[in-house]
């Protein structure tokens, strides 16, 4: 198991190139199994997460090549279906939550689709209702295998429906989204996830040939075809890099550039942490965050505690309450996190505490931060990354803090984040990977 060695305390300066978006890349290279003409896909983030789903669909049959760094072509032109009832295939997909994502494809193709319970971050209870009850009324049977945990769905021909999805599932809407492009007649989803990701896949497959209204809002209408063509796509910047990249800026009081961002796909990403108290100057398609001492935190304008929470896009994402946490406990001013969606992601606040932070958990979904303005730096520890984004905020707190620290587990870090201990490194921190 690998380790990160840090010496913290150190103020970093330069340039932080944000990778491709991950959640984005796991919902696009699903959806080359639509096809079976050659799909280019550019700006891959080869971490962990996304190469496992790469290496499935590659013993699934789908021919895969790496064309330089970033940058792959795949052709599903020979599916080996069987190959989804083997035990290897069970034990590969159970192990990457983003391999739901094959079931809509494969369905809309091949009229069938098998699929383990997928695992994934510890965060909470993920429940896969909306993907399933959402192929359901496009007309798909649904059988469950509880002895083996495996999910199976069939379908003759699938036929476009209406339907409420009952939460904005972002990989919910990407599973039916996929399977209702090939489905006779109009399909309507309402509550539809509309962040960034899906507005992606679904550009990506109306360039394929899909027939689809309503991209970034939450009333997706898809009209079928009878086949999909090839393409090429261009992954977005990862926003959960950027906001990671600005709150290490802030923590560790240095001068941080992160060329090439994707502004106008941040949403109220740079406006959340401007509530922070951060400072931050947009410079064309850059962010520049300038070195701080201190950062104040607003309150609301009768002066209560500013409370910060997720909420589906165009809120805030909960991938990066996290780290506004982490970020809270150096300010001036209290704030209290509301973590909405998943129940388990702030559990990772105890080893804050351990390091000297100043918070309370309430609940498993809420913390009230007391800021310490950064006359009280944390203390170095030895600790565990939980899951990615936990594990991420940690590694800012340990660069922040004084003395030495030592994180365990950061394969959950290598899952999202590509590389970090370079890049970091590049800008002068003081990180050792141990294996």
């Amino acid at each position: 198991m690998a380790t990160f060695q840090i010496d913290g305390g150190k103020k970093l300066s330069g340039t932080l190139q944000p990778q491709g978006a991950k959640n984005e890349a796991l919902q696009v290279i699903c959806a080359t199994l639509l096809t079976r003409e050659p799909v280019l896909i550019t700006n891959i983030p080869e971490i962990r997460d996304v190469m496992k789903l790469i290496e499935i669909l590659s013993e699934l049959g789908v021919k895969t090549m790496r064309l330089k760094k970033g940058e792959y072509q795949f052709q599903a032109d020979e599916v080996d279906f069987q190959h989804l009832k083997s035990e290897h295939f069970a034990q590969q997909a159970s192990s990457l939550r983003g391999s739901i994502m094959i079931v809509g494809p494969l369905l809309a193709r091949f009229g069938e689709a098998l699929i383990p319970q997928p695992g994934g971050d510890k965060i909470g209870r993920r429940r896969l209702d909306t993907h399933f009850v959402g192929l359901q009324k496009l007309g798909a049977e649904f059988n469950y295998d509880a002895d083996n945990h495996f999910y199976q769905v069939t379908a003759k021909k699938l036929q476009g429906a209406y339907m409420l999805l009952d939460e904005a599932s972002v990989t919910g809407t990407a599973n039916i989204l996929m399977a209702a492009v090939m489905a006779e007649g109009i399909t309507t989803i309402y509550n539809a996830a509309c962040e960034p990701y899906l507005q992606q896949l679904c550009k990506m497959l109306v360039s394929m040939g899909a027939k689809i209204e309503g991209i970034g809002s939450n009333l997706l209408r898809i009209e079928g075809v009878d086949k999909l063509d090839g393409c090429k796509h261009t992954i977005l910047p990862d926003m959960i890099e950027v906001g990671s990249f600005i709150g290490l800026a802030a923590m560790t009081g240095s001068e941080i550039t992160i060329p090439n961002a994707g502004i106008e796909h941040l949403g109220i990403i740079p406006e959340a942490f401007k509530r922070l108290g951060i400072q931050l100057q947009i410079q064309g398609d850059d962010i520049f965050i300038p070195s701080q001492d201190e950062y104040e935190i607003e309150t609301f304008i009768d002066g209560s505690i500013m409370n910060i929470s997720d909420a589906p896009w165009p809120g805030l994402t909960p991938d990066l309450l996290s780290i506004f946490l982490v970020v809270a406990t150096q300010a001036k001013g209290s704030v209290l996190i509301h973590q909405k969606m998943f129940e388990s992601r702030l559990f990772f606040v105890d080893k804050l505490i351990d390091m000297g932070a100043q918070i309370i958990l309430c609940d498993p979904h809420r913390a009230t931060v007391i800021g310490l303005n950064k006359k009280h730096l944390l203390r170095g520890t030895t600790m565990s990354s939980p899951d990615i984004r936990a594990g991420v905020a940690l590694l800012i707190a340990a660069l922040s803090a004084q003395g030495k620290s030592e994180i365990f587990n950061i394969e959950q870090i290598d899952r999202g984040y590509e590389a970090i201990d370079q890049r970091l490194q590049a800008i002068g921190a003081s990180i050792r990977r141990v294996n």
